[in-house]
Parts: structure tokens; C-alpha cells; sequence
């Protein structure tokens, strides 16, 4: 869904107007409008400014803004204005010299020539470019979402009325405007406008055309007078939405076999190339325990044995590189060991600093990536199912009491 730059001039115009806000300059592809107190609020996040407002009784100074919906026009008819304006002004006489210098001011005594400020304050006029996807325009679909969420209007009485005798008589109506998305991995919407008749439980679809021929008011006409409601809100509500799930039902759902087909097809691709990721095998992770016993066991049985260098040289495989030095230099030439106060300190920084197996290091690092791989494999899953399975999505965008004739 899109909107051209007319439709989004249109829609805040509409906006603009509602709110009673003052529009200065209009053109095709720009409008300059001073806003309302209401407008003012909804739209430029200033509560502070508006609780000093409300709280002193001081004058409200709203704020100007120029909404540019088509800016290459708007930027040609600028320059045209522009060489208009040269063409109509006066050429300079021939004996004017110099322009004439800028007159001395205190400031400029001092401090040199001031540059000329920027213009604050409430004469200032702000520009935006308010397109389709603009957050300008976002803000002012939600304020109008919210700010016309629920209306209580009445049709105004015709002039004869008001000089009737006896009093015209309103029935009153519940008016839902209801959106519904088809969505899959493409996306319609529709709106559907459906009132309910409170005195007599009367469905009428396209409720929007049978307001369109009516002068609708906030304002209770003179001489008019509200019938008393036999159905409740409630009751109401729900009668429309059991009314337009009952029109869903009728529609064709083909689009949804052909989206849970596409899902299906999907899902068969991921499932395919996680398969075969998955399917490798993955080296088991188990304890060494020949190696941690020879480790611990060594030194003790070094201690008993004392068989010479080649005892000590076969147990230090276990041991660190400098452990293998520190046990191989202490074998003396003939053959006979050092004390054993050399070989029990050998044997702490053995236990103190053990051996990490490279190929156990491999295999967790294996298994950690395979559960990785699990839960891409979930997540990729979820995500097609949300992106392709089809559903329908109805919401109550807006509502009203309509007091009719």
C-alpha cells in the first residue's frame, strides 16, 4: 500500500482542517499552516510549554509549519518566484556606489559585526517534506488514530424542524470500521464499515455511504430528541463481529493453499540443508583417564623405582616441555638421581598446571557448534512459518455513536 503525493495532500489537509488550523499559503505542491492549540499538541511534543499554558493562563503562541508533499515542485516554483522577482525590481541607478555599510551598533563596537541571528520563536516557520513513509506523516496517522479512535455525532435537523411543534426523534446506531489482513508472504487488506441500529438490531454494511448523505454535527440540534437504546454496546459489538466472521467464512481461500504449498516447500529446503549439516558425525567428548593416571601415578612410582633416566624420560610425556627439561638435567651423568626435594617440587607444577588434550579441545569446540547449528536450524524454521503460513487479522480501527433521523 502506497499513497501519490495528492492522496497524502489530501489527507492532511482533511487533518489540518478538522483541527480549525489556519492555513496561509496553499499550493499543489506545498501548504503553509499556522497550527491550532489541539494540532499544536498532537503534533510538535511540547508538554512543558503547554503545562505552563494551562497552569499561568498565558497566551498560547502555536507554531508555524510549511509541509512540502511534492519538493522538485515546490523547489521550481521557488526559483521561478525568484527570477520573477529579479526581473520586476528596479536596476541600480548608475551614480549608486557601494552598498551602504551596515550601521554601528554597540556589540559592533566592541565585538566587530554581529551576524544577523536566525528567526526564533513563534514567527518562525519550520519546513518539512511530508511524503509517504515520512515520520511527519506517521505522526499525524496516529494522531488521527487516536484523536478520532471514537466520535458521537448527530444529523442536524433541517430549519422547519427547529420551528416544529413537536420534537424530531433520533435512533441511534454503532458504526465499527473494521480492518482485516490477509496475510502470508503477500498482504491485502480491506476495511469494512458495519453499524448497528441500537433500537432495533439492524446490520447495515457500507455504513460509511448512509453517513456520506447526512450533515453530521458534534452538537445536539434543538428540537431533537434521543431515543433510548434497547441494545447494549456490548451486545452490539458483538452481533457486528459475529456478523462480519460469518461474511469471512464465505470468502475464496484459495490463496491459503497456495501460501501453506509455498510454506511447505520452504520448510522442505531448510530441512534439507540442515539435514545433511546435522547428519555429521560428531567426535564424542570423553575423559582421558590412562593419561591423568599416568600423571599422577609417575612420580610416585619414580620415587620407588629410581631406575635411571630412561624411567624418568618415559613418565615426563605427560608433563609440560620444561618439566621434561628440568627431570632430563637432572639426571646425573652416572646415572643416579638428584634428591627428592628437586622431584616433589617437579611434580606440584605438574598438578598445578595440567595438560589441555587438543583433541578433547576439538571436540567441544564440535559440539558447541552443533547445538549452535540446532537453534539456527529452530529459528530459521520459526521464521518461515511466520513469513508463509496464512492467517487473518480483523482489528476495530475506529468507532462511533451516530444519531440519525
Amino acid at each position: 500500500m502506497t499513497m501519490s503525493p495528492h492522496e497524502v495532500q489530501a489527507y492532511v489537509l482533511t487533518y489540518l482542517e478538522t483541527l480549525d488550523c489556519q492555513i496561509m499559503e496553499r499550493s499543489p505542491a506545498h501548504v503553509t499552516v499556522k497550527l491550532s492549540p489541539e494540532a499544536d499538541k498532537a503534533l510538535t511534543n511540547r508538554p512543558y510549554y503547554w503545562g505552563f499554558v494551562e497552569r499561568t493562563g498565558a497566551p498560547a503562541e502555536t507554531m508555524s509549519f510549511t509541509f512540502v508533499f511534492d519538493s522538485d515542485a515546490y523547489q521550481q516554483a521557488l526559483e521561478a518566484e525568484e527570477a520573477k522577482a529579479a526581473q520586476l525590481a528596479p536596476p541600480p541607478s548608475p551614480g549608486a556606489g557601494t552598498p551602504e555599510a551596515p550601521k554601528e551598533t554597540i556589540l559592533g563596537r566592541y565585538f566587530g559585526i554581529v551576524p544577523s541571528l536566525p528567526q526564533l520563536g513563534p514567527g518562525r516557520i519550520l519546513k518539512e517534506d511530508v511524503v509517504y513513509g515520512s515520520r511527519r506523516l506517521q505522526q499525524i496517522f496516529n494522531a488521527a488514530r487516536e484523536g478520532g479512535a471514537f466520535v458521537n455525532l448527530f444529523e442536524q435537523a433541517a430549519k422547519r424542524q427547529l420551528r416544529a411543534t413537536a420534537p424530531a426523534v433520533y435512533e441511534p446506531w454503532l458504526g465499527v470500521c473494521f480492518k482485516v489482513e490477509f496475510a502470508c508472504d503477500l498482504k491485502k487488506e480491506e476495511l469494512h464499515f458495519i453499524g448497528i441500529s441500537l433500537r432495533t438490531g439492524e446490520i447495515v454494511e457500507k455504513f460509511g455511504s448512509k453517513l456520506n448523505r447526512r450533515d453530521l454535527s458534534p452538537r445536539l440540534a434543538e428540537n431533537m430528541h434521543v431515543q433510548t437504546a434497547k441494545v447494549s454496546l456490548a451486545d452490539a459489538g458483538a452481533a457486528l463481529e459475529s456478523h462480519l466472521t460469518n461474511r469471512l467464512l464465505e470468502l475464496d481461500y484459495s490463496w491459503a493453499e497456495k501460501a501453506k504449498e509455498r510454506l511447505d516447500l520452504e520448510l522442505a529446503v531448510v530441512d534439507t540443508y540442515y539435514e545433511a549439516v546435522l547428519r555429521e558425525d560428531t567426535p564424542e567428548v570423553d575423559v582421558d583417564t590412562t593419561s591423568a593416571s599416568s600423571t599422577d601415578g609417575s612420580s610416585t612410582d619414580q620415587e620407588h623405582a629410581g631406575t635411571g633416566p630412561s624411567a624418568q624420560i618415559q613418565t615426563s610425556r605427560s608433563g609440560p616441555s620444561r618439566i621434561q627439561n628440568a627431570r632430563l638435567q637432572s639426571v646425573e651423568p652416572t646415572g643416579v638421581t638428584i634428591g627428592s626435594d628437586v622431584e616433589l617440587a617437579a611434580e606440584a607444577a605438574v598438578q598445578a598446571e595440567p595438560e589441555t588434550d587438543p583433541e578433547q579441545e576439538k571436540a567441544r569446540q564440535a559440539v558447541m557448534d552443533r547445538e549452535a547449528m540446532k537453534l539456527q536450524y529452530e529459528t530459521r524454521r520459526t521464521e518461515m512459518i511466520w513469513q508463509y503460513e496464512p492467517k487473518v487479522k480483523v482489528t476495530a480501527i475506529s468507532s462511533g455513536m451516530f444519531h440519525l433521523r
